[in-house]
């Protein structure tokens, strides 16, 4: 794929954001990083002290349970949110010239109704993959990559 000039990328899981600028060109990439995030997002199972809860049931002798609360993947949309809220000021300021967007579906799923449609607007692709953990000049080289395979 082609990331042109002046471009931003984020990169995100549910728990970790970088934003990169392509200071390169289109053709060769040079991701700079221009901000990070991260909070402590451990697994559900840690974040929970007790089992789900159980109510009487309605209409028939005994008791339902509850359904637990997912705290791990409230987390995650909770900071699906906090990163849209940054897109949006950026696009609404004008600083978001066009955005690459690479992360897990999940997070895709919880952003995308988050971003303001002017930020919509700037996004020229979305790449469903976590590379979080990838050092910088790899996101790149798979990026371009993407492409070629396609």
């Amino acid at each position: 794929m082609r990331i042109p000039t002046h471009s931003l990328v984020l990169v995100a899981d549910g728990r970790k954001m970088l934003l990169y600028r392509n200071s390169g060109t289109a053709d060769a990439p040079s991701l700079d990083v221009i901000a990070g995030e991260e909070q402590p997002n451990p697994p559900d199972r840690a974040q929970k002290s007790d089992l789900a809860g159980r109510r009487p049931a309605i209409g028939s002798p005994g008791q339902a349970s509850v359904e637990e609360a997912d705290f791990h993947r409230q987390a995650e949309e909770s900071f699906a949110r906090q990163i849209a809220e940054r897109l949006n000021g950026m696009a609404l300021r004008n600083d978001l010239p066009s955005l690459v967007i690479v992360a897990p579906n999940r997070v895709l799923g919880a952003l995308r109704p988050q971003l303001h449609q002017e930020t919509r607007t700037q996004i020229i692709a979305e790449v469903e993959k976590d590379l979080t953990g990838h050092p910088t000049d790899r996101i790149a080289q798979l990026l371009m990559e993407r492409e070629e395979a396609g």
